[in-house]
């Protein structure tokens, strides 16, 4: 079992593509790579204990246990999350870079970050297929690219996972998320979306990766 993780983590690292922006987004030190050292080691390395289900980080009582207390009292219809990091700053802004300021090489950092997170949770059951949450057809013809998606191209090439892009299908246009209060956007996402047709099949005994670049909690 060690054998397989680290011949699975090693072909991670050569599936990764290498055409990265050469500074760092960060700090904009000049380098070979999205993210210098410094940036990488006080930004990503530091991780919190978190949540095996939902990813949110524990507090300090909780710190025992694997699970959250919203988890443990609410069922949840997904068995795991992992994350890159907290949404803060400055990590938000490089999200908001690739979102709103078409900084598409960052997609491919995402998805390194993704692949960090994972090879730590060794204990992690691996997807055997993978989907991007879709963009309402309004928002993609003003964007222009869905970055759930682009995150996920390099993300399912790197863990060698099939990505399926047309398995989720959105049912109805939502507001955007970041221009709600927390409590209306679980209300404004509620069934907007929807398994392709005929895909049940598909999907069938099938453990699902669902992408998506920012999770509210």
């Amino acid at each position: 079992m060690l054998y397989r993780f680290i011949d699975w983590s090693r072909r991670c690292a050569l599936r990764l593509p290498a055409t990265l922006p050469t500074s760092c987004a960060l700090c904009s030190i000049p380098g070979t790579s999205a993210l210098c050292a410094p940036c990488r080691g006080q930004f990503f390395s530091r991780r919190p204990p978190r949540c095996t289900q939902c990813a949110y980080p524990l507090t300090h009582g909780e710190h025992a246990r694997s699970f959250c207390g919203n988890c443990l009292r609410t069922p949840r219809a997904f068995d795991a999350t992992i994350v890159a990091g907290d949404y803060s700053a400055p990590i938000d802004h490089l999200v908001l870079a690739l979102k709103f300021g078409n900084q598409l090489a960052l997609a491919p950092l995402f998805a390194q970050l993704i692949v960090d997170a994972l090879l730590r949770e060794r204990a992690f059951a691996m997807p055997t297929i993978m989907a991007a949450v879709p963009l309402g057809e309004k928002r993609l013809a003003e964007r222009g690219f869905n970055q759930a998606l682009e995150i996920a191209r390099p993300l399912s090439k790197a863990i060698a996972i099939p990505l399926l892009p047309q398995l989720i299908q959105r049912s109805r246009e939502t507001a955007m998320q970041s221009s709600l209060p927390p409590d209306a956007r679980h209300h404004n996402m509620r069934d907007a979306f929807t398994l392709a047709p005929q895909a049940a099949d598909l999907v069938r005994g099938q453990h699902i990766a669902i992408v998506d670049d920012v999770l509210t909690k």
